[in-house]
């Protein structure tokens, strides 16, 4: 069975949080230490169940240097989800990201999803930020919130999962269309003949977006 819907993510950081890794760990199942730093964007997908509809989740990870940030900017443009990613042993990752946050709002659709990352938790003794003071950002700034582990998997796949339910819920209620090429969301060529987006009009008095 093909799928339904085609999302696409980008992840954003300092370099060296292990956006790379958590990119490997949920298209690949696995961790590489010592992964090279992203030079530009490197790309990967998956395809996803959500809600009884496959989606493929079309990934962009992006490079974190300040050099390579004009390039970047280039791939924010039609992301339906965001992965703000920071690491929770070194506190200057964490007070970059409402940079971060205003680079992906100003470049992004006003309805993208937007997740923020804690990686390396596995890293507790070490740890510089806890997890109430990045959950407190989050709620502050209307992102949805979680820690991971790139090392062990602890959330990774709840990381997309979690923003692709809400991409697809702001999908049923008309919110994010899918003939908008800005929204992030395309319906696959195998489906736009028989397949017809939802009227925003019918459905978003009956959601909760």
């Amino acid at each position: 069975m093909s799928h339904k819907y085609i999302f696409k993510y980008i992840i954003i950081g300092d370099m060296g949080v292990g956006k790379s890794c958590i990119m490997q760990r949920f298209t690949e199942q696995r961790f590489k230490k010592d992964l090279p730093h992203t030079i530009g964007v490197e790309f990967g997908t998956m395809i996803v169940d959500i809600n009884g509809e496959l989606v493929k989740l079309q990934i962009w990870d992006t490079a974190g240097q300040e050099r390579f940030r004009s390039v970047t900017r280039g791939y924010y443009r039609g992301a339906a989800g965001a992965l703000l990613v920071y690491d929770v042993s070194r506190r200057a990752t964490f007070a970059h990201i409402g940079t971060w946050l205003a680079d992906a709002r100003s470049n992004t659709n006003p309805h993208t999803v937007m997740i923020l990352i804690g990686n390396k938790c596995d890293l507790e003794e070490q740890r510089e930020v806890s997890f109430e003071e990045a959950s407190k950002f989050a709620e502050e700034n209307n992102l949805l919130f979680l820690e991971c582990s790139a090392l062990n998997g602890d959330n990774v796949e709840q990381a997309f999962l979690s923003t692709a339910r809400k991409i697809h819920e702001k999908v049923m209620c008309g919110i994010l269309n899918p003939t908008d090429p800005d929204s992030g969301v395309q319906l696959h060529a195998t489906t736009l003949t028989t397949t017809q987006p939802k009227k925003e009009e019918q459905k978003k008095d009956k959601c909760d977006c």
